[in-house]
């Protein structure tokens, strides 16, 4: 079998833009620049992807370094198809608005659930 040698795994990767998940959920997009036996990454022209229903926006974040323990999932990103179809890119004062009203809707659904727990609905 053909492996290449350890450390070296993201070789090909180096200049191009991925798309990255964390492991708290979060989407980094940017040029791969370094990486080490970690995979710890260093990102240049890295932004934060926040989508909330169909609204996006990318918030600016420059050089980024990130640990390889927080690492989900990676892929190149399609310069043809950067966006999802279907998705609105609005201001980061927009989206950190639609942020609270999506936490605002979880709670109030998190409490008329509390309210109505004598009912069993399950």
């Amino acid at each position: 079998m053909d492996y290449p040698p350890p450390g070296t795994a993201l070789v090909e990767e180096l200049d191009q833009k991925l798309l990255i998940q964390l492991r708290d959920g979060r989407k980094i997009i940017g040029v791969l620049r370094s990486f080490d036996q970690f995979a710890n990454m260093v990102l240049e022209h890295a932004v934060e992807r926040i989508i909330v229903g169909s609204l996006y926006s990318d918030i600016p974040l420059g050089i980024y370094l990130l640990r390889g323990e927080n690492l989900v999932l990676m892929g190149q990103v399609d310069p043809g198809r950067e966006v999802p179809p279907g998705l609105q890119q609005v201001s980061e004062a927009e989206i950190r608005t639609a942020i609270k009203a999506e936490k605002e809707e979880a709670r109030l659904k998190g409490t008329m659930r509390a309210r109505m727990d004598f009912l069993d609905l399950e």
